[in-house]
């Protein structure tokens, strides 16, 4: 068989496994598909063994990115044990709800940095600690969403976090070009149904109106992010750098949809 997206043998680190829905997860599995060896890093040794069956006699990581010394420890098993990675999947997230969703100018500054910290630093720090393990060609692939720019009350300040992530990535691309062509880039989903998703006060809601919107009349699948995402690891991707891969299935062209307008007007005179 033809190894197209020429990944076989190639060591790449999966950050964010959670259950056998995570992004993260199915990233890993079309990775490995491929035939990249796959390593993967969960939050904590409690998520650890929750995740063992799932991934079985795989090299299974702990780091929480809070934390400096864990991810200088991370980088210290991974020199030891492997030495050169080709690829970073960077699919972490984090974001307290408990409050219950708040008017964004009601964000409260502890959550704000600390989601921040979890979110979007941690792939700079993350690099940083990598750079010198990353095979000079490398490619780390993060995950954002589709736009930053819809004020959806039940995403709240995630968006303006996963802005300065997608930012984030042509600083990371221009500083390592000054000892690499080691490439940042993003995968950008619409609205998914993962275990993450459902905790999001109203998600639900939001993701079957996307499905109304949707030219095709089905959400964005999950293993269709992680496709998008294999790419953009592997070197099929070179030319590729500092940008957003919007995985939508077209949402964004269809707010505007004639029976979808209908229907809300109908709904409204009716009110």
């Amino acid at each position: 068989m033809t190894d197209f997206l020429q990944l076989a043998g190639k060591t790449v680190l999966v950050i964010g496994v959670a259950n056998r829905k995570s992004v993260a997860c199915h990233i890993g599995k079309t990775l490995e598909d491929a035939g990249a060896n796959v390593l993967y890093v969960v939050r904590s040794k409690e998520r650890r063994e929750s995740v063992a069956k799932l991934l079985r006699g795989k090299d299974v990581y702990v780091c929480d990115v809070e934390y400096p010394e864990q991810i200088d420890q991370l980088r210290a098993e991974i020199a030891d044990k492997h030495g050169i990675v080709h690829g970073l999947v960077h699919s972490i997230a984090f974001a307290d709800y408990e409050d219950g969703m708040k008017p964004f100018h009601e964000t409260g500054r502890r959550q704000f940095l600390r989601a921040m910290d979890i979110s979007c630093y941690s792939l700079i720090s993350l690099s940083n600690a990598l750079k010198n393990l990353f095979d000079p060609d490398a490619s780390v692939v993060t995950i954002s969403i589709s736009t930053t720019r819809m004020a959806s009350e039940n995403y709240g300040y995630m968006a303006p976090i996963k802005a300065a992530l997608d930012s984030s990535l042509a600083f990371l691309t221009k500083s390592f070009s000054k000892f690499s062509r080691v490439r940042f880039n993003a995968v950008g989903p619409g609205l998914l149904k993962t275990s993450a998703s459902a905790g999001i006060p109203g998600y639900v809601n939001s993701y079957l109106f996307a499905e109304q919107v949707i030219p095709r009349g089905e959400a964005v699948q999950t293993q269709e992010v992680a496709n998008a995402a294999a790419f953009l690891i592997s070197p099929r991707s070179s030319g590729i750098a500092a940008q957003t891969l919007v995985i939508d299935a077209g949402m964004s062209i269809n707010y505007f949809d004639a029976g979808v307008v209908a229907r809300a007007m109908s709904n409204d005179s009716a009110s």
